[in-house]
């Protein structure tokens, strides 16, 4: 592990240290739990605007999905 300096509001400093003390966990790991959570999400948006883009590029023909309406599986409704 690499040790990294900071500069954080106080305001920050207080309501991540009461979280962390909630969840019984220190500040350094609430704040490696939630560096992991936005980048998980940076990587999600990322995938989510390549997607829209390809289907921008190549949008979907009319009746392009009809065959696969029968392999549906909605659950017992």
């Amino acid at each position: 592990m690499k040790t990294v300096q900071m500069t954080l509001d106080e305001d920050l400093v207080k309501a991540v240290d009461k979280a962390a003390k909630r969840l019984g966990t220190s500040r350094s790991s609430f704040a490696r739990e939630a560096l992991r959570s936005a980048l998980k999400k940076v990587r999600t948006s990322a995938l989510e605007r390549k997607h829209r883009a390809g289907y921008e590029h190549k949008p979907v023909k009319r009746g392009e999905f009809d065959g696969w309406e029968n392999e549906q599986a909605w659950g017992d409704a």
